[in-house]
């Protein structure tokens, strides 16, 4: 983001990734980060939950700041079924790690843009697939300090990068936000990108 651009946009965030993401794409924003429950309703999909995430993140920063468009994503590593989030602590960092080692398994993101209370969204899905990973590597990896905060205990822009075999699907996504679907988004809303 230009020191001298006015924003275009406000980012329901406290990622840094997803900010340096926007910068990419040459998106003028400011960040305001959301304040809401993220609880996984009962009976919930993975799928309903990360697209409700977005909209209710770009929904309660718009109606604090309703000047701007609200730009908001929300991230989850799903395998087995299971939603993966933020680990809570070393022991749940290296069991995700080593539920993953060895296998595939899908991140979803989805975003949501937010313009004079009305919202749109678009869901990112991609497949990563680990190489399998010694206990060592593990204990190692989370003692780096980068998988604390990130959805599955792994940053594939990071180290974490050395245990990925292949993706499948929007690497920015699995970043934290698929710019793709955010040019689709803020293209339908007339803020071009390019």
């Amino acid at each position: 983001m230009s020191a001298v651009s006015a924003p275009r946009l406000i980012l329901a965030s406290h990622s840094p990734r997803r900010a340096a993401l926007l910068a990419q794409i040459g998106i003028a924003h400011r960040v305001c980060a959301p304040h809401i429950d993220e609880t996984v309703r009962p009976g919930e999909a993975p799928r309903d939950y990360v697209l409700r995430m977005a909209r209710e993140k770009a929904r309660a920063v718009a109606v604090r700041e309703p000047t701007l468009p609200v730009l908001g994503a929300d991230t989850l590593v799903l395998i087995d079924g299971l939603i993966l989030g933020k680990p809570a602590d070393a022991a749940a960092g290296v069991a995700m790690l080593r539920r993953l080692g060895g296998r595939s398994h899908e991140v979803l993101t989805a975003v949501a843009l937010s313009v004079r209370g009305e919202s749109d969204v678009r869901l990112s899905v991609s497949t990563v697939r680990m190489r399998a990973l010694s206990e060592a590597e593990c204990r190692a990896y989370w003692d780096s300090g980068e998988p604390h905060d990130k959805a599955g205990g792994y940053a594939v822009q990071g180290r974490g990068a050395v245990f990925i075999e292949s993706i499948q699907g929007s690497y920015s996504g699995i970043m934290g936000l698929p710019l793709y679907e955010t040019a689709q988004l803020l293209g339908a809303a007339g803020l071009a990108v390019l």
